[in-house]
């Protein structure tokens, strides 16, 4: 059976620079940030805190379904019809437009949806993972959205989901789902080596868990602040040398201050074809990190 491949040519990449939706994506990121914690509360722990992200659908994104006492509930966002929608295994449903609207009020309202549905979930309502958060309840600042921003995020997310699940598929070791993470916004598949990683000192619970193993991370950000969006390529820990050896394609580059190679999503987007531009990037950073780090790439990878 030969390696996974991208055997189809979908349609164009659209355009994302970041100063078109910067409001947008700010708001969308702590709406995301909401639904994902609720997950984090109605969900037991998996390794690597596998159990918080959320995944991509037709349609946007969903936490999949939850236990909630003798039922289970999950929470979509809809990128195309642009609605927030709250379904139950007893046919029990909710929806919420997405429009302009405060994070304060979004939080409110989702979780007035849920007592409706007879669901009651308490979270941490502080963001995490930004500078100077504000509490959800609180925020009447972020209340920006851009319906048509939103879908062409989307459908970004979308095109890079199907290279990295293709790139998964040619791994035969420990490997994560491709999953969306809200705490950082992006989008990330991540291989193992299978061997423990050194205990990190000072590091807090939530990092010790994420990178207990060694691990090479790929994934998407679309981007914030002077960092427009890019794919991105990560070891844990990082192999001496990594910083110095060269990776395709050429726009690609190692960002010292990140520790990462980051490949610029317009060189993508720009390329005669962005999903082969995307799959040299994956395959040669993991080629890279997997070299130095002395991972056992015969008993790791699919060779037929």
């Amino acid at each position: 059976m030969p390696l996974p491949s991208i055997t189809s040519s979908p349609p164009a990449w659209p355009p994302l620079p970041l100063a078109d939706w910067q409001p947008t994506l700010t708001t969308l990121h702590l709406w995301t940030q909401i639904v994902g914690k609720i997950r984090l509360a109605c969900t037991p722990l998996v390794n690597h805190w596998w159990n918080v992200p959320l995944y991509l659908t037709a349609r946007g994104l969903t936490t999949s379904a939850m236990p909630y006492e003798d039922r289970s509930f999950q929470i979509d966002f809809d990128f195309i019809d642009h609605q927030l929608l709250l379904q139950c295994s007893d046919g029990a449903r909710r929806t919420l437009k997405l429009e302009p609207r405060s994070v304060a009020r979004f939080y409110h309202e989702v979780l007035r949806l849920l007592a409706e549905l007879g669901i009651r979930v308490k979270i941490w309502k502080v963001p995490v993972e930004l500078e100077e958060p504000i509490p959800f309840d609180e925020d009447e600042q972020h209340a920006s959205y851009d319906a048509a921003a939103a879908h062409r995020c989307w459908l970004v997310l979308s095109r890079a989901g199907r290279v990295l699940e293709v790139f998964r598929g040619r791994f035969a070791g420990k490997c994560s789902p491709v999953h969306f993470f809200w705490g950082s916004f992006d989008l990330a598949v991540t291989r193992f080596s299978g061997r423990r990683a050194p205990a990190r000192e000072g590091a807090d619970r939530i990092t010790r868990e994420a990178y207990s193993h060694e691990v090479i991370s790929h994934g998407f950000w679309p981007g914030t602040g002077n960092q427009e969006a890019a794919f991105y390529a990560y070891a844990a820990p990082v192999p001496a040398g990594l910083a110095e050896l060269h990776v395709h394609p050429k726009e690609a580059f190692y960002s010292e201050a990140l520790g990462e190679f980051l490949l610029p999503y317009e060189a993508v987007r720009t390329a005669a074809h962005p999903e082969q531009q995307l799959l040299s990037f994956l395959q040669s950073t993991y080629e890279a990190a997997a070299m130095l780090a002395r991972w056992d790439r015969t008993a790791l990878e699919r060779l037929d």
